[in-house]
């Protein structure tokens, strides 16, 4: 054997990787907080705050650990970033020495080790390590404050303690990595159940080295045992230990009498007690296998024990305390995210029991009892009435691995199933009018003039008098492989290894968020003639082109793996499926998700990955044959290297590069600086709540604000929350005591009619408030629930205290109006929307009152549109009457002009206008309501003679949120608008020919589309006419007739492209009369 010392090499090159990766992520990493989850995970790190469940304790030790080295606030959420730099590097360097133990292992099965095998061992490993480091999910989670960075690091790592154990398996010191291995299974439920994956390719590992003789049924027993171990892992040893935990604590305190948390500590001790004696016990027998395997389960709680931070935290009292899971009964409830809907993974309710009744037989359910501590009696009681507290849906409309389930996807789901069969009900079959309802519906279905929403309107009246049949088990499975595996795994594999088409939200047409190859004739019979596409969708960043090369690397290591070694190929072969396909079927996804769900998948593109290491060495062995080793080693590692790891690198790296982008930290203070002093937010989701907790909670940016997240504003222990002080923020005004709203206690509230119609709001709080039977009504469960009197609620307006409380400025006291009257909507109140009611009813317009954008129900606003003034991003509440325009209902409330130019131009914008940056597709969304927001501004300054306020409004419009790289064009016609109105006609005209420059490239691409594929996407194209066709209009109304005419004439060219129906044409047909003197010479007057 030629004199190599592999070991060492395998450490430098090692080490090598792990530089190469580090220095990317680092040179690449977000300076701050990013869009979604990563403001949330920041700020309960760095505090050590109890974040959503299930939780991810270990990550947020280590979070607060990286916080320490941030030299001032604003260097925290870098620190914390870093860390997933850190541990993404870390997962390449535990990568590569996984790879040239396999294939070190595999090849010297066959030949005798020479340094050319050596070599292109350590080349293989190197090129498919940094395959997978310069790959698109997994790059995208290294530089962000994300758990899926960490959690691969911990993927990788077992999967190589794997590997040295099955190396030192049967050897006298072998089994510690067995505790090695079980301590980091532990660690794992810290951060994320991502690294369970690798469980069931161990114990694959241990099967084929222990039975050199493999039928196919130990072969199938096998696996069979390994998914048992995972799910007993997973499913049984932790929630079964925290179940006993939680008995054992209600036992000692409600029987015994002990004080809180003695049970808990009592439980503790009896574990470790149990422990000590088994493990001696079986030493003293000598049992090493049985005392291996409990050494292993030990060594798990230990890893586990980071939970124990949670209760800690949570009885700390922090500022962020989610689900507040502070004794093992809650911290119980937050492992199992009880938080949630329930889902169902082998049998349960379909879509269709939206449509249907109760069952039955059984048209009620108990719900789970819920405890909390009664303080007063040193007990814990049970706080809601669970029995048949739970509605159950007809069990005809339940079934065996029920892939559709949303209710509120089901339009969605009946295109995958082409609509739903059914019938009228027997007893109703002697409806005429019924009959003749139903027969003419059906009649629009075969016409095809119904949609899938008319079709689910039409279910949800006429429900309860049809037999309505549910998806069947083959329509579940073909959406399962058509949406979950083809979709929603499938394509992000692609994007992965052949290369991606945008950045844009997948919504399952040919034009955005789809794979590509960058070979002509591939993308060009799946997504139309690529070369004819618009310069946005050209330029977009996230567009990356591979050419399908790491794919094809990868096929040849799949196909060398199994030829050469077909026990181990099935061990990869397990993880991946596991971490792939096994993870698809229990995620159950629905159509369609509120963002792409790549990143969850990367441990899958890690095994692919590892393939592409082997395909390089397969090619070393196809080459060497044809040449000498010693040049074949160069040549082969030389040119998959650029083909495949350096391509991808530089395809990557500008929409991976989010270094000086500080779009996120800027959107949450602009929220914030929209507020006046001491206000209350009404937030609604993730990205308008996690990066505000950031601003505050890290950078201590306005504190004297109080967010309040309505979807969390329906539980007990967030309302609690509320009702404390943060920070500089008094708690909210409220009178609703915590035993009124407890867990099961006014979650909904049914109308009960009055005799008065109107109620003032502080007597129609009190009203809900009553527990008596009066104000209760009994349901069919037997259950009592709370009723609210009446659906028209006074306001009363204290002119005074708005005015000196500065909720309306003096100048506009005139418009105060002495009450607000509000009408609900339906038949049903939530919590949160009485929660909100409560919140109105006791400020007395003392504080300000906001709501934030982004959602249109009347609710969402406690059924206040009409006075609301839009104040920044937010809607601020106003008793000042500003009627709705039906013609436009999404431009609530009024403007202050002077008041909300100070706010607009001191916003911070985070150099959201640098053509350095990479304008992410989060980003551009926020620009939506930036644009629109700017553009109403500008309307009224212009109303109001303020022209040269208006011109700055619009000119900064345009600074930071530029035409190419916010795209969103539709918005952009009120600038020009208002350019032409101020008379700035140069300036409408660059934003006009920005504007249509990208509707006639779109629209010159659709009319190279084949005639299907424009029908498929027949709204985009008559949307962008209509759009374009718009703007003539108002050149027509504004610019010269000389310029009209040309633009309208191009207007046309692209029009004659398409085959309308002459109603469309008619619409869309720029007509001479729109230039007929007259109303230029009007213009011009």
């Amino acid at each position: 054997m030629d004199s190599f010392n592999f070991k060492k090499w395998n450490n430098v090159l090692g080490w090598f990787v792990f530089t190469i990766a580090l220095l990317t992520y680092w040179l690449t990493v977000e300076p701050t907080a990013s869009f979604w989850d990563a403001g949330e995970y920041i700020t309960t790190s760095s505090n050590l705050e109890v974040g959503h469940p299930p939780g991810a304790p270990l990550y947020q030790i280590l979070g607060a650990f990286f916080s320490i080295f941030a030299l001032e606030a604003t260097n925290i959420a870098l620190t914390i970033n870093l860390m997933s730099v850190f541990a993404s590097a870390f997962t390449i360097l535990f990568m590569f020495w996984s790879l040239t133990m396999l294939l070190t292992t595999i090849v010297s099965r066959k030949i005798e080790l020479k340094k050319q095998n050596y070599h292109a061992i350590l080349g293989s490993a190197a090129i498919g390590s940094l395959a997978f480091a310069f790959s698109d999910s997994f790059w995208f989670n290294a530089v962000e404050a994300e758990v899926y960075a960490m959690a691969t690091f911990i993927m990788s790592v077992l999967f190589y303690l794997a590997l040295r154990w099955e190396r030192d398996m049967n050897t006298p010191r072998g089994d510690r990595w067995v505790i090695l291995i079980a301590f980091v299974i532990g660690l794992s439920f810290g951060v994320h159940f991502m690294g369970l994956l690798t469980i069931p390719a161990m114990g694959m590992l241990y099967f084929f080295k222990n039975y050199k003789s493999v039928t196919l049924k130990n072969f199938l027993i096998a696996n069979i045992v390994m998914v048992a171990i995972l799910l007993f892992i997973f499913k049984l040893l932790l929630p079964m230990t925290l179940k006993f935990f939680s008995a054992s604590e209600i036992f000692f305190v409600n029987s015994i009498g002990l004080p809180f948390n003695s049970g808990t500590i009592i439980a503790g001790f009896l574990f470790i007690g149990l422990f000590y004696y088994l493990l001696s016990f079986t030493r003293e027998k000598e049992y090493v296998k049985l005392n291996t395997l409990l050494l292993a389960i030990l060594f798990i709680f230990i890893g586990f024990s980071s939970w124990i931070m949670l209760p800690v935290r949570a009885n700390a009292g922090t500022m962020i305390n989610e689900n507040n899971p502070n004794n093992a009964r809650e911290l119980l409830a937050y492992y199992n995210r009880e938080q949630y809907p329930e889902t169902h993974l082998f049998y349960g309710p379909l879509f269709t029991e939206k449509y249907v009744g109760l069952d039955p037989k059984k048209p009620y359910k108990d719900d789970k009892p819920k405890f909390e501590k009664d303080e007063e009696n040193g007990k814990y009681i049970i706080v809601n009435d669970f029995v048949n507290a739970s509605q159950n849906t007809d069990d005809a409309q339940k079934g065996l691995f029920p892939r559709m389930w949303s209710m509120e996807h089901a339009t969605n789901y009946m295109q995958f199933t082409d609509g739903l069969e059914f019938t009228i009900k027997r007893e109703y079959l002697g409806e005429s009018r019924l009959i003749d309802i139903v027969k003419d519906f059906n009649q629009d279905i075969r016409s095809g003039n119904v949609g899938v929403e008319d079709l689910d309107n039409f279910l949800k009246d006429f429900g309860p008098f049809l037999d309505i049949q549910k998806p069947t088990f083959l329509q579940n499975i073909a959406y399962m492989f058509e949406y979950q595996f083809g979709y929603m795994y499938w394509r992000y594999f692609m994007w992965n290894f052949s290369g991606r088409q945008d950045d844009k939200q997948g919504e399952y047409t040919d034009l955005h968020g789809n794979w590509l190859t960058g070979i002509n004739f591939i993308d060009d019979a799946r997504l139309g003639p690529q070369e004819f596409i618009a310069s946005d969708s050209k330029h977009n960043k996230a567009r990356n082109t591979y050419f399908m090369l790491p794919l094809l690397l990868g096929i040849i290591g799949i196909l060398f793996h199994y030829k050469n070694d077909p026990k181990n190929f099935w061990v990869l072969l397990i993880f991946f499926l596991f971490t792939g396909i096994a993870l698809k079927i229990y995620l159950n996804e629905r159509p369609f998700e509120p963002r792409e769900r790549d990143y969850a998948l990367v441990g899958s593109f890690y095994v692919f990955a590892m393939w592409i290491g082997f395909g390089v060495y397969a090619l070393f062995e196809i080459v060497k044959e044809k040449i000498k080793p010693k040049l074949a080693v160069p040549i082969v590692l030389a040119s998959t290297a650029l083909a495949v790891p350096v391509l991808m690198g530089s395809q990557n790296w500008d929409d991976h590069d989010r270094s000086n982008r500080y779009t996120a930290q800027s959107m949450a203070k602009m929220y914030l600086d929209s507020c006046d002093e001491n206000a209350i937010i009404f937030t609604i989701g993730d990205n308008d709540t996690f990066a505000l907790w950031y601003a505050q909670g890290i950078e201590k940016y306005r504190q004297d604000v109080r967010i309040v997240n309505t979807s969390l504003f329906q539980t007990d222990w967030y309302i609690d929350d509320m009702k404390k002080k943060a920070f500089d923020s008094d708690p909210i005004p409220s009178q609703l005591s915590h035993d009124k709203y407890k867990y099961g206690s006014r979650d909904f509230l049914f109308f009960q009619k009055t005799r008065k119609d109107t109620i003032n709001i502080k007597d129609w709080m009190d009203f809900v408030a009553n527990d008596s039977k009066k104000t209760q009504v009994e349901l069919e469960s037997r259950q009592w629930v709370n009723t609210f009197p009446t659906k028209v609620i006074k306001i009363p307006v204290d002119k005074e205290a708005v005015l000196q409380n500065g909720i309306v400025d003096p100048k506009d006291a005139d418009k105060i109006v002495p009450n607000i009257y509000i009408t609900l909507k339906g038949d049903v109140i939530y919590k949160n929307r009485l929660l909100m009611l409560d919140v109105i009813a006791n400020n007395n317009w003392e504080r300000p009152i906001y709501f934030s954008g982004g959602a249109f129900g009347d609710d969402d606003y406690i059924w206040m549109k009409e006075f609301l003034q839009l104040e920044g991003v937010l809607y601020k509440l106003v008793p000042i009457r500003t009627p709705l325009d039906k013609n436009n209902p999404y431009e609530m409330g009024r403007i202050d002009g002077d008041k909300m130019y100070n706010i607009v131009m001191n916003w911070k914008w985070g150099n959201s206008g640098d053509s350095a940056i990479y304008h992410d597709v989060e980003t551009r969304r926020n620009g939506i309501t930036y644009r629109s927001t700017l553009s109403r501004l500008a309307n009224v300054l212009i109303e109001e003679g303020q022209n040269d306020k208006a011109e700055n409004v619009l000119d900064l419009a345009m600074e930071k949120m530029p035409v190419d790289y916010f795209e969103f064009y539709s918005l952009l016609e009120p600038f020009i608008l208002y350019y032409y109105q101020i008379n700035k006609v140069e300036k409408a005209r660059a934003v006009y020919q920005s504007v249509v420059r990208h509707y006639q490239e779109h629209l010159f691409f659709y009319s190279k589309l084949s005639y299907n594929k424009q029908e498929a996407i027949g709204d985009e194209i008559f949307s962008d006419l209509g759009r374009y066709r718009g703007l003539l209009d108002v050149l027509a109304s504004f610019d010269n007739q000389e310029y009209t005419v040309v633009e309208a004439e191009k207007f046309n060219e692209y029009l004659q492209k398409f085959n309308f129906s002459d109603n469309q044409n008619d619409l869309l047909e720029v007509e001479e009369e729109i230039f007929n003197d007259n109303l230029l010479d009007s213009l011009d007057q």
